[in-house]
């Protein structure tokens, strides 16, 4: 499974969406700062599943139809910083659409996570990542998890890897900074969490209109992770 990841800089890099469809065989792309009005419904092979509609930058999901069924979507709104309530920009910081994978008959959950900036603390940030973990699980019990996006958490990575896995979940960066455009606020602010998945490599792709560059998670099913098909949707 091919899963691109990508903060789209207030939808200013909504124009590179149909190369990132078409050119990297993903089956499912997660985005964050869009603009939920300007989205179409299908990007080359990729449908639309859903969208956060009270945001002003939003965060949406495709998938790729001739491979996936999507089963549900939610949005979840988390705790909130200083700066949501001051700016407003995201009521909504997590989408999750839960899936079956038509040719192996496993079902995930996937989700496109935005956390609070940072002004905020890694505590809220953190607090922010356990909270839509669960509001994932929630989706399907026991289902294998992957939630990509901009964490906002470029400092101290090491101590987050280590709550992670207290709590279960892998952590992974990719293989080079996913933000540059400021010299003190850079590094891995684009990467993934997981559950029950092996991930075989994060890529970070080449610059586009963004402050932020797209990263390519490639993932397989964990080997004790048998095909639930038919499992009721929570």
């Amino acid at each position: 499974m091919r899963v691109i990841s990508y903060n789209l800089r207030k939808h200013k890099a909504s124009g590179e969406l149909m190369s990132l469809a078409r050119n990297f065989g993903i089956d499912v792309l997660c985005l964050q700062e869009c603009d939920s009005s300007d989205l179409p419904d299908t990007l080359g092979p990729l449908h639309l599943a859903d969208y956060t509609k009270g945001n002003r930058l939003g965060l949406a999901i495709y998938y790729r139809a001739d491979r996936f069924t999507a089963l549900d979507t939610q949005t979840f709104a988390l705790k909130k910083s200083m700066h949501d309530r001051v700016m407003a920009p995201a009521h909504e910081r997590l989408i999750g659409t839960r899936m079956v994978d038509n040719e192996t008959d496993h079902e995930l959950v996937v989700g496109s996570f935005h956390a609070a900036p940072l002004t905020a603390s890694n505590s809220l940030r953190r607090k922010q990542i356990h909270a839509a973990h669960a509001e994932l699980l929630s989706m399907g019990t026991g289902l294998m998890t992957l939630m990509v996006g901009d964490f906002n958490y470029p400092f101290f990575t090491k101590s987050l890897d280590t709550h992670m896995k207290n709590s279960g979940y892998a952590l992974s960066l990719s293989n080079r900074r996913t933000y540059t455009r400021y010299k003190v606020f850079k590094g891995h602010f684009d990467f993934a969490t997981s559950l029950g998945l092996d991930i075989e490599s994060v890529e970070t792709l080449p610059r586009g209109k963004s402050d932020h560059l797209p990263i390519l998670v490639t993932a397989e099913y964990g080997a004790d992770r048998a095909p639930i098909k038919g499992q009721p949707v929570s």
